[in-house]
């Protein structure tokens, strides 16, 4: 692909018509893996706090012949002013020449790549034999996660969320069911996207044999999990996973166990090690495992990789402008 002809702009509507949840997955357990056996490069995410109402995120990767910029916000306070959390864009340039190939709403992009892990996370720790999904935040980003872990053939599924109508709605789309927060928690495969300021999980919700995926604390300060998971007796031992250890030491749901001296690097594996069988998974079927996802660049190249070939084989449009 080549910007002479003028720079492609793939929008919102474009992104995700171009990919459906069962290649997003696929793509990024691509992405993982690539990453994992160094194949794929992944500078680390850069936050530029913009207090008290968000914050800017800088997130560079390289692999496959293309080098990615996400420049991305999170601004939670801005749906009361009719106003999207996530907004930003995805640069696409040439890795041989430095070429910039095409621009992507970062908002579509980090849809699908969020709920896509969420997929590829329970394939990989949840029990064999886990069918029922509990999601738990049916916001843009719950409700890609739902869509595509029902993708991955899990069902039944329960939708909770605080506004009554995003679970209904959400719900209503899968086939699935709203109910409490107790009915999303009782299920094999629980998923949390919330905004991450308050704990929405404690010891007390854990079962043996659950797997509980983690996706809304994507930054420094914010945690889904209360601390008391971490400290005393569990109901059965917690297997802990996260996507890539240096963001999740600093900026995601184990962040504050690790700085309270509660979990340590040993105790914690990358799931591109599990995935490339250079770590082991769930340990048992009794085992709680807890999957910690920050939200990495690699993630996003995944999806570029697949929205520029699906162009490129002539399915969806792009807007052409000169810069």
């Amino acid at each position: 692909m080549s910007a002479r002809a003028g720079l492609p702009v793939f929008d919102h509507d474009t992104v995700l018509e171009a990919i459906s949840p069962l290649e997003a997955i696929e793509r990024v357990r691509d992405g993982f893996v690539r990453y994992a056996s160094g194949e794929w490069s992944m500078p680390a995410k850069v936050y530029l706090d913009a207090a008290p109402a968000g914050d800017f995120r800088a997130m560079p990767a390289k692999g496959g012949g293309l080098a990615i910029l996400k420049w991305v916000t999170s601004f939670p306070g801005n749906p009361k002013l009719g106003l999207p959390v996530v907004t930003g864009i995805v640069c696409v340039s040439s890795a041989e020449t430095g070429e910039l190939l095409a621009l992507l709403d970062a908002r579509a992009v980090t849809a699908l790549r969020t709920g896509a892990v969420a997929a590829v996370a329970a394939q990989e720790l949840a029990r064999e034999d886990a069918a029922s999904v509990g999601m738990i935040g049916c916001g843009l980003h719950g409700s890609f996660a739902a869509r595509c872990l029902a993708a991955a053939e899990y069902a039944p599924g329960v939708c909770f969320d605080p506004d009554p109508d995003a679970a209904g709605a959400l719900a209503g789309e899968l086939g699935w069911e709203a109910g409490s927060r107790e009915d999303a928690l009782a299920c094999d495969v629980v998923t949390c996207v919330t905004p991450g300021h308050e704990p929405a999980v404690g010891r007390s919700d854990l079962r043996p044999g659950m797997h509980l995926s983690l996706l809304g604390a994507d930054g420094p300060g914010k945690a889904e999990l209360n601390l008391d998971v971490f400290e005393g007796a569990a109901p059965a031992p917690l297997a802990l996973f996260c996507d890539e250890w240096t963001q999740a030491s600093h900026g995601g749901e184990l962040t504050g166990a690790i700085e309270a001296g509660l979990v340590g690097r040993q105790d914690v594996q990358d799931l591109g090690a599990v995935l490339t069988g250079a770590a082991a998974g769930r340990p048992h079927a009794d085992a709680i495992t807890v999957f910690d996802s920050t939200g990495l660049a690699i993630q996003d190249l995944a999806i570029v990789h697949a929205v520029l070939e699906a162009h490129a084989a002539g399915i969806g449009s792009a807007q052409g402008v000169r810069l």
